[in-house]
Order: C-alpha cells, then sequence, then structure tokens
C-alpha cells in the first residue's frame, strides 16, 4: 500500500458540519446527480452524504487506490455493508466466509502461497481446470490472471468481506503448514519403527531416523521435519523431491505422477541446515558447497520392504538445492499387466522375452518409465537356470538373482567395459542402461548375435526414429537387421481417478479433428478430470503408452535399403501397430485417461 494515511475519524468533519455538504444541500443540489458508479450507489443507499462520496472519490485517487477500498480502509463504510453495495452496483457473487467450512477448500499445497498473499485471496473450490475464488475488490479480478498463470487454472471471483477474508487466509495457509506437518497421523510411531544400520560397500547410508527422539537444540526440528518430509512423499506416491532455495524464499515440491506440486515452504533462514541434514543422511561431504554431488539413502520401513532415495546437491547462486529420486523396488514388480500394453502389445513383449537371443529396445524421454518396462521383462526372465547381468548408471532397483553393476565413467567402468566384462561371465540375458555410442552399440549387437538376449534404451522420440538413430551411431545395417528383434516407444499419461472422473462434453467435430473415426465417436465416452481426497487434481498414477514395432522381413528389408524413419513409420502402421497417438487416443476411450493429457504427451 502507499504511503498515504488517513485520518483519524476524529478529525474528519461529522456528517452535517462539512462545508460542502452544506453548500450543496443550500443550493437545492439533488444527492448523487453528479457522481457515478459506486460512488452514486453509495450516496442512494444512505451509506455516505454526497460531499463525503465526492471527498473520498478525490481522496482514492490520490492514495491510488480503488474507491471500495478507500472506504472501508479509511472506516467510512463497515466492509460487509460496503463490499455488499459493490457486488450489488457491478453484478458481482458475494460470499460470506463466516459461514464457510474450512474442511471444504481445496487443499493449500496446490496454490502458490506468495501469490495468495499477494493477491488477497481464498480458494473456495476446484472443478476440472476451473477455480473460485474469494477475492477483497472488484480491481482484484484484473490481477487474477497471475494465479492462472502460476496454476494453470481457470480463476472466477466472488467478492467477500476484506475483514473476512485476510484472517481465513491466513487460518488456511497457517492450517496448511500444520497439515504438512502434523496430519500424517501416526508419523512419530513410523519414524520409531525405521530400521538403521551401517553404510553398505556401497556408501549407501542407512539411516537412523530413531535420532528424532534423542536429538536435541535447534537440530531436532531439522530431522523431524525432513524425515516427515521424506515419508509424506512415499505415501503420497511422489517420484522426486526438490529442495529449493531462492532469493527471499525456500521451497519443497513433489513430483506426483509426472507433474510438481508444493508442499512445504520452510523459513529461508533455515536452508543451509537442511541442505546439511540431507548431506549428512546421504554421506556427501557437507563442507563443499561449490560443486555438485551425488549420494544416496536408504530407509527400511519394514523387515521386507526398504524405500532407496538418489540424491543430488546442486549450487546455485541462492545456496544447494537437492533432489531426491525416489527408487521404490516395489514400482518393479507391478506386472506387465499393469503396465498399461493392450494384448497385442504385450503378446509381442513376451514373446521376444522367450526367445533366446536378440535384442529389445526401448525408447522415451527422461521419465517416460523406461527402466520400469525393462525391469518388467528382468522379472519375467529372473528364474535360477538364468544367468542375468546388467550395467547401468546407477542402477536405481535392485532385484535379488540379478548381477547389477554401477557404471562409473570416471574410473573407467563405462558402458562399452561392463558389456565386455559380461561375455566373460558367461550370461544368458544382458541389460544396459542406455546405448550412447557406437562402442557400446557394437558390442551390444555381437551379444545379441551370439546367443544372449540383449535389453537397452536408447533415447529417441519414436520407434522409426530408434533405428535410424542405430545406424547414425555407425551401426552396419546388416547388424541393425540381424539383431534388433524389437522396439518399444513410451510415454507416461497420468490415470484418470475413478472415484471422480466425469464425462466430457467435447464436441463431436473436435474428436473427428483429434483423430478419433465418426464410428468411434459415436460409440465412445471421453472423460476428464475432477478432482477429489482420493486424487491429485483428478489423477492417481500413471499408466503407459505404447507403440510397440517387432522387426519383420519388411521392416529389416528397408533397414537393409538404408531407409528414413518415414519409412519405417509406414511400414509399422501398414502392420497394424499402432503409433503413441494412436494408442493414447484408445486409451482415453477406454477411460484410463483424458483427452486432454494424451495431447500434452503425445504433442502430435
Amino acid at each position: 500500500m502507499n504511503d498515504y494515511r488517513y485520518p483519524p475519524a476524529a478529525e474528519r468533519p461529522a456528517r452535517g458540519e462539512d462545508p460542502l455538504e452544506s453548500a450543496l444541500s443550500e443550493a437545492g443540489h439533488v444527492p448523487g446527480a453528479g457522481l457515478r458508479g459506486l460512488a452514486r450507489r453509495l450516496v442512494k443507499d444512505g451509506q455516505l452524504s454526497e460531499a463525503a462520496a465526492v471527498r473520498a472519490e478525490l481522496e482514492a485517487r490520490e492514495g491510488d487506490l480503488s474507491l471500495l477500498e478507500h472506504v472501508i480502509v479509511a472506516g467510512l463504510v463497515p466492509a460487509r455493508q460496503a463490499t455488499l453495495t459493490a457486488a450489488w452496483e457491478y453484478g458481482l457473487s458475494i460470499i460470506d466466509l463466516d459461514a464457510l467450512r474450512p474442511e471444504s477448500l481445496p487443499p493449500a499445497q496446490e496454490f502458490p502461497e506468495k501469490i495468495l498473499r499477494l493477491l488477497n485471496v481464498l480458494p473456495l473450490t476446484r472443478h476440472g481446470h476451473k477455480l473460485t475464488v474469494a477475492v477483497p475488490y472488484p480491481s482484484t479480478l484484473a490481477l487474477l490472471d497471475e494465479l492462472q498463470f502460476a496454476t494453470g487454472l481457470t480463476p472466477e471471483g466472488i467478492l467477500a468481506p476484506v475483514d473476512q477474508l485476510g484472517p481465513a487466509l491466513e487460518n488456511y495457509l497457517v492450517s496448511s503448514e500444520h497439515s504438512m506437518l502434523d496430519a500424517l497421523k501416526g508419523v512419530d510411531d513410523a519414524i520409531g519403527e525405521l530400521e538403521t544400520g551401517e553404510a553398505d560397500e556401497t556408501g549407501e547410508a542407512e539411516v537412523d531416523v530413531r535420532s528424532v527422539a534423542a536429538a536435541s537444540g535447534d537440530d531436532a526440528p531439522i530431522i523431524k521435519f525432513v524425515n516427515k518430509i521424506l515419508l509424506d512423499a512415499i505415501r503420497r506416491g511422489a517420484s522426486d523431491i526438490h529442495f529449493e532455495p531462492y532469493e527471499t524464499s525456500y521451497r519443497v515440491r513433489f513430483r506426483i505422477d509426472g507433474m510438481l506440486h508444493d508442499v512445504a515452504h520452510p523459513p529461508f533462514a533455515m536452508r543451509t541446515r537442511i541442505s546439511a541434514r540431507l548431506k549428512v543422511m546421504s554421506r556427501l561431504d557437507i563442507s563443499e558447497r561449490r560443486l555438485p554431488q551425488d549420494g544416496a539413502i536408504k530407509l527400511r520401513l519394514s523387515k521386507s520392504r526398504s524405500i532407496d532415495f538418489r540424491v543430488n546437491s546442486l549450487p546455485t547462486v541462492y545456496g544447494e538445492k537437492v533432489v531426491l529420486r525416489i527408487l521404490d523396488p516395489a514400482s518393479a514388480k507391478l506386472g506387465i499387466e499393469q503396465l498399461g500394453f493392450t494384448p497385442e502389445q504385450k503378446a509381442m513383449y513376451e514373446r521376444v522375452l522367450e526367445q533366446p537371443q536378440g535384442m529389445i529396445l526401448v525408447t522415451g524421454p527422461t521419465g517416460s518409465g523406461k527402466t520400469v518396462t525393462l525391469y518388467t521383462g528382468i522379472n519375467i526372465l529372473n528364474q535360477v537356470e538364468r544367468n542375468i547381468c546388467t550395467a547401468e548408471d546407477p542402477v536405481e532397483i535392485k532385484v535379488p538373482g540379478v548381477n547389477q553393476v554401477n557404471v562409473l565413467p570416471r574410473i573407467g567402468l563405462d558402458f562399452a567395459s561392463a558389456l565386455r566384462a559380461f561375455l566373460r561371465q558367461d550370461p544368458d540375458v544382458v541389460m544396459v542402461g542406455e546405448i550412447r555410442d557406437l562402442e557400446t552399440a557394437e558390442i551390444a549387437v555381437k551379444a545379441s548375435q551370439t546367443g544372449h538376449l540383449v535389453l537397452s534404451t536408447v533415447h529417441t522420440n519414436s520407434a522409426a526414429e530408434t533405428l535410424t538413430r542405430l545406424a547414425n551411431m555407425g551401426v552396419a545395417p546388416f547388424n541393425i537387421a540381424s539383431s534388433v528383434s524389437l522396439v518399444i516407444a513410451q510415454r507416461l499419461a497420468r490415470r484418470l481417478c475413478k472415484h471422480c472422473k466425469q464425462p466430457a462434453d467435447i464436441p463431436h467435430e473436435v474428436l473427428l479433428q483429434q483423430g478419433y473415426s465418426e464410428q468411434e465417436v459415436a460409440d465412445a465416452t471421453i472423460f476428464e478430470p475432477v478432482g477429489c481426497k482420493h486424487c491429485t487434481k483428478g489423477f492417481k498414477g500413471r499408466v503407459g503408452n505404447y507403440e510397440v514395432v517387432p522387426i519383420s522381413s519388411a521392416m529389416s528389408q528397408m533397414i537393409m535399403k538404408q531407409g528414413n524413419s518415414m519409412d519405417f513409420d509406414r511400414i509399422a502402421r501398414e502392420e497394424g501397430h499402432p503409433d503413441l497417438r494412436r494408442s493414447g487416443l484408445l486409451k482415453a476411450m477406454q477411460g484410463l485417461t483424458s483427452l486432454e493429457e494424451i495431447n500434452r504427451v503425445t504433442k502430435d
């Protein structure tokens, strides 16, 4: 607010004593005749005299305020009465926040606290992509674009008396902070049950979180906060935790179903101690703040289940940002039925897994679930009669019965050298984390041609581009044609919550433009997210969206002719293998995800 100051009520002229008002009255002036808008309405309703309204307009302009804000802050009209008059004048809805139930409000973690405080708005309800918020003044409606930009939602404003809105917003934000730490009932018991241990041979630390009970002084709140954040992330199904310092603020975000969400805003002064605690837990050098570091944490939740965290610290201009990747071994044991393959795609994958030799390549961007797809196949193959070796950077999911190697390029242990060593270890199945260069590609090809089943990943956008990528690396066409058996391209789409999803009202023409046939448009029901207590903004979990292309004789011939990705793509479509876009449209028809989500992940 500006430096404008309002005179005390005792110093302002009383009604009837104002010289301007007396002069107007003596001249036989009609009240409100020269006024417009809210000022005229206030005079007509008897809340202000005309002179007071004229003066209020002048003072509001001088203070760079709206008239409504001025008359409320200056105490000229009670806030609730002035807000009601403004709602009537501007045709806006109004809400009595005293009658609102706090538990009915959407979770505060979904909205940036800084913007809520800056605009002084309170989220009321969320339906799909529409967000209703309480605003103090009509002028605030023009500022809601900032909230829309930050949340991706379309905000609609309802007026609320500012004397109600301020306390309601503060209670909303305070209760959110408490819920972040305390709403998990029994969380202290869960912390007490976490088992501890010494670091293993890889340097991965098992954290003694029972030190929470023994800690005293200033460290105890930090230890307790960090442990609760880790447990909250596990329970909410997050894949990553971001601890981020900025110029004057510090925030914690979870990546849930592929999207980042604000969950906490610890005091800015605690940023150094929080990062130090995380580095101690992951056995990193707390004195080194100028270079990135990598570490790991193990939380053993029970005798049969533990969760691994891959930790990376990054020095930024405002302090160290720490990101934890949550590696849950249970995610690799979902079973092939739960990945999202169609029956035909599942049959093709299983058929190639049964072959004694060949190469399966999985492609997609970072975070698209390639590792889970590969490990689902590894779990199917993991039998006592098979020797399975994997080389990864780093090993994310540890599986009993599989020989797993962490690639360490700084000491000369890269993918190529690990593969060469594997071939002297009598393997049946070999998995390479990623084929990045010609040397690795040629050794993988050699392994697949000499009686080994090879599984790996390549970073491309489609199955067809994977074949051209190998050729661009320098792999001979006849080697590609004779070694590659199956290519899988994939993306992860957020799965609609089964509790709250609802049919979407999408015009017939739009569905045709999206790629549906007339018959599909007539028969299909497309659903959209709503949001409820069981999910995050209408989504719960993710489902794989796949393009599965076996290397047929026609495809092999095109490889030998050194065809391009468009040639390979054409053959795949002619053989009846749907691309990622088409697979996504089928997922939307099945009610597994929304059309908007498919558009987001396929970007056709």
